[in-house]
């Protein structure tokens, strides 16, 4: 059992595609630590303070245009803003609420799928600031050979630092048809949260890539996010529900946070407090592999 990933060409491509000015790393998988900062997952600590930082001073988006200041020091990732204790509300929720996952009835496909594995996911899955083979999709590829219902699996990490619901509905047809998968992990959506994009073309690109991986005969899971307190309650509360409606209308599997059990506490993530450390790649997987298991019996 092998774990496929991307050469440096489609590296390359990719990058150009989205806006990315990464080199390529971890022996040509993903684009390197060094994402370009208009589309990094999250903003730094500095970015939300008073001080100019690398995410405060006119870097460049998608597109080449400036990002605002304003805008990049309001749209903190939900780790970094809750590791800020100057930018938060003076009292706050001690811990992330917890959420279970819920696992939807799988329908009987068209056409029979492979046994690949196929995850296209940012930085939490792209192995961000970790060794090669440390981050959890890695781990998820040594669990399937050790666990009698992973046998048989091939895992695809077609992930990238600084993804975007909108750059992995672009990328997701061509993995689809190279691939066939018939398990689609999409774990995408803090970019957005990040850029100011709304919650609306969010839900719709998710909803999109989940349609594409059903019609093409894989079952899929959907890996939610959470935004951190200083959002304010009713975004995020309106941000988790943009996970569950689309796994409702798919349907598919959702896991509502990957980071569940340890978003809180800054011990578990890299200087940048954002990125999760080695050691909590472990406790991501176990977060997933109690919905992704049924699906993979299921086949």
């Amino acid at each position: 059992m092998t774990l496929w990933r991307m050469s440096d060409t489609q590296v390359s491509v990719a990058a150009a595609q989205h806006g990315q000015a990464g080199r390529a790393s971890h022996a040509g998988d993903i684009p390197a630590g060094e994402v370009s900062e208009g589309s990094a997952i999250l903003a730094t600590a500095s970015a939300w303070g008073g001080d100019a930082g690398p995410l405060d001073s006119g870097n460049a988006g998608d597109h080449g245009q400036p990002v605002p200041n304003p805008v990049r020091r309001r749209m903190v990732g939900w780790l970094g803003g809750a590791f800020l204790p100057a930018a938060l509300p003076a009292a706050l929720p001690a811990a992330l609420p917890v959420v279970a996952p819920v696992v939807w009835p799988v329908p009987a496909f068209a056409q029979s799928a492979s046994r690949t594995l196929l995850v296209v996911g940012d930085s939490l899955s792209a192995e961000y600031g970790l060794g090669r083979g440390e981050g959890w999709v890695a781990l998820l590829e040594s669990r399937l050979a050790s666990d009698p219902a992973g046998r048989g699996w091939q895992v695809v990490n077609a992930s990238i630092s600084g993804e975007t619901t909108a750059g992995g509905l672009t990328r997701l047809p061509p993995l689809l048809e190279r691939h066939r998968p018939g398990l689609t992990v999409i774990e995408l959506g803090g970019n957005d949260a990040l850029r100011g994009l709304q919650m609306a073309a969010t839900e719709s690109n998710l909803r999109r890539m989940v349609a594409l991986a059903r019609e093409a005969g894989s079952q899929v899971l959907l890996i939610g996010m959470m935004m951190p307190p200083n959002y304010g309650a009713a975004y995020g509360r309106q941000f988790a529900a943009v996970f569950r409606r689309v796994a409702e209308t798919g349907p598919s599997a959702l896991v509502p946070f990957l980071l569940e059990g340890f978003g809180e506490d800054p011990d578990w993530f890299q200087r940048d407090r954002i990125h999760p450390l080695a050691k909590a790649q472990p406790r991501m997987l176990d977060n997933v592999w109690p919905t992704l298991k049924p699906l993979l019996s299921a086949k």
